[in-house]
C-alpha cells in the first residue's frame, strides 16, 4: 500500500510516498481502505523530531474509509461498513489503515467531513470531562477557533456552560457564530476577559499552548481549575493538568459528534484538501497557520466523489 514515511527528521521535504506492507487488524480492531486522513500538529511535531525518535516513521492518527477486515471479537463492525475513527499506530496516511476505535458514519457525511472528526472531537470532549465542565459554569478557551477549539467550544455549550474563546480577531465572528464570546489574543487578555466574564471564570482550557497557563491560574484561581492540551513543559512548571489520552479517551464523543455534524448542528470547518501525493504542501499549510480549518488527505477517489 501506499503510505506517508519519513526516515529522518526535518522539514516537509523529508516526507516521502513509500510503498509498505498492508497492515491487518488484530483483536477488537478493524481495517479501513482509507478514503480520507486528517493532519494534525502532532504530524509535523513527529517530523520535526519532536516526538518519537525512531526511524523510519509512519504518519496519521484519524481516518475514514471503508472496513476491509475485522479482528477478532469485533461484533459491531462488518466488511463494507462506512467509518471513521482513530489509528493507534501512527499511519493513517495511507491506502490501509488499522483502527482501535471507530464510529459508523451517519447518512449524509462524507469522508472528508468523517476524517476531521477524530482528533477534535476526543480530545475537546476528554478535556471537558477532567476538567468538570458542568451546566451554568463560565469556561474560558484559550485557543478557541481551531478545529480541537472549536469542538470544545461547542461540546461545551450543549453541556449548558458559557464559554468565552481567545483567538485572533479575524476569528471572532466564527466563534459568536458557534455561540462562544471571543476575546483577543496578547497583551491586556485578562482584562479584556474579565470585562465580559461578568462573574468570573470557573475553568480554563489552553488549546494554544502559547504559555499563558499562569494567566489562566490567574482568572480561575487555582492551578486545579486549568488544563492544558498542549504545553506539557508550562504544565509541569505551574502545577497544571496536562490531558493524556492514556488516562481514558473520550472515544463516545465520535458518533455523537458525527450525527450532530450530520444534522448541521455542528461544524468542524475544513480548510483545504490535498491529495496524499501532496501531503508535503499540506503540512506547510499547518506550520505557517495560512489555512483556517482542518486539513484532510484525499487518499482515493472515493472522498475526492464526496
Amino acid at each position: 500500500m501506499r503510505a506517508v514515511q519519513f526516515s529522518r527528521f526535518g522539514g516537509p521535504d523529508v516526507l516521502q510516498i513509500v510503498e509498505l506492507p498492508d497492515p491487518d487488524a488484530g483483536p477488537g480492531e478493524v481495517r479501513i481502505r482509507v478514503a480520507a486522513a486528517g493532519v494534525n500538529a502532532s504530524d509535523w511535531k513527529k517530523r520535526q523530531g519532536l516526538m518519537d525518535q525512531d526511524r523510519p516513521q509512519t504518519a496519521g492518527y484519524e481516518a475514514a474509509g471503508v472496513i476491509d477486515q475485522v479482528g477478532e471479537g469485533v461484533a459491531d463492525a462488518a466488511i463494507g461498513d462506512r467509518v471513521f475513527g482513530a489509528s493507534p499506530y501512527g499511519a493513517a496516511q495511507a491506502g490501509y489503515a488499522v483502527l482501535s476505535s471507530w464510529a459508523a458514519m451517519p447518512a449524509g457525511l462524507g469522508f472528508a467531513a468523517a476524517a476531521a472528526i477524530p482528533a477534535a472531537a476526543e480530545t475537546a470532549a476528554r478535556a471537558l470531562d477532567q476538567l468538570g465542565v458542568e451546566p451554568d459554569m463560565t469556561l474560558l478557551i484559550n485557543g478557541a477557533s481551531g478545529s480541537v477549539g472549536s469542538a470544545a467550544v461547542q461540546l461545551a455549550l450543549a453541556r449548558g456552560a458559557t464559554v468565552i474563546g481567545t483567538a485572533s480577531p479575524a476569528t471572532h465572528e466564527f466563534l459568536r457564530s458557534l455561540g462562544a464570546v471571543p476575546v483577543a489574543y496578547g497583551d491586556g487578555m485578562p482584562d479584556r476577559v474579565r470585562r465580559v466574564a461578568g462573574h468570573g471564570i470557573d475553568l480554563a482550557l489552553d488549546i494554544a499552548g502559547n504559555g499563558i497557563l499562569p494567566q489562566l491560574i490567574e482568572l480561575t484561581g487555582s492551578a486545579e481549575r486549568v488544563l492544558t492540551v498542549a504545553d506539557v513543559r508550562g504544565a509541569q512548571e505551574h502545577g497544571v493538568r496536562f490531558s493524556r489520552g492514556d488516562a481514558g479517551r473520550a472515544t463516545y464523543a465520535l458518533a455523537d459528534v458525527a450525527r450532530r455534524v450530520a444534522d448541521g448542528a455542528f461544524r468542524i470547518p475544513i480548510g483545504a484538501t490535498f491529495p496524499l501525493e501532496d501531503v508535503a504542501e499540506a503540512h506547510r499549510a499547518g506550520e505557517s497557520g495560512t489555512v483556517r480549518g482542518k486539513l484532510i488527505l484525499l487518499v482515493d477517489d472515493t472522498a475526492r466523489d464526496d
